[in-house]
């Protein structure tokens, strides 16, 4: 799962760096904090040394999404908007939001614990990014992203609640999620905004 996220969302995070004319280092850059930057969050939250630190494969699976990244880009136009890299995108936040329940789950922090640091593996990366672009986090924003997340990390740890192993958990956990965003981005599904709610109630009157 954690090969998966690190491919995926380096991928996802270089061809939005790409897409802004960032130089070669700084599509590295944002390419590399997309995926590590997510998981990173997660090592310190349960006390341990980022595995990004600890493993130099790590940086290697990173370097290898920036390179397809790179490669996307020569060959398509919009690659960030290919549905090539749509579904490395949702599939990334799929592995991540996995990962990071499963290392929350070995540290025995509480269902809300569960939930928060898959959701923080899932994001985290894609929301520094964001700021390396200049740009407002997108998952603050209508996108329904970030909430395929909470969903999944819900599911994982009501699923090794009710006594399914770890390895049934891990797969109904990213079935959920990846499905989720994937509809998602089918069907336009938005969160509602407070300025939404205001303009229902105005016409309800």
């Amino acid at each position: 799962m954690n090969t998966i996220g690190l491919v995926a969302f380096a991928v996802v995070g270089s061809t939005k760096a790409i897409r802004e004319e960032f130089d070669l280092f700084g599509v590295t850059i944002v390419g590399l904090a997309t995926a590590f930057a997510g998981g990173a969050t997660r090592d310190l939250l349960v006390n341990r040394v980022p595995l990004v630190l600890r493993s130099p494969i790590e940086i290697g699976l990173g370097l290898l999404g920036v390179c397809l990244a790179i490669g996307l880009s020569l060959a398509l136009d919009a690659a960030d908007e290919h549905p090539a890299t749509v579904l490395s995108d949702a599939i990334g936040l799929a592995a991540f939001t996995t990962t990071g329940a499963i290392v929350a789950t070995e540290a025995g922090v509480s269902g809300f614990g569960v939930v928060a640091i898959a959701t923080i593996n899932a994001v985290g990366g894609g929301a520094f990014a964001d700021i390396l672009l200049d740009r407002s986090p997108f998952i603050l924003l209508g996108d329904f992203y970030a909430s395929c997340a909470v969903l999944g990390g819900f599911t994982y740890w009501l699923v090794v609640t009710l006594g399914w192993t770890g390895s049934t958990a891990a797969a109904v956990c990213a079935s959920v999620t990846v499905g989720t965003r994937v509809a998602a981005v089918t069907y336009g599904w938005e969160l509602p905004t407070a300025q939404t709610l205001g303009v229902g109630a105005q016409e309800r009157q």
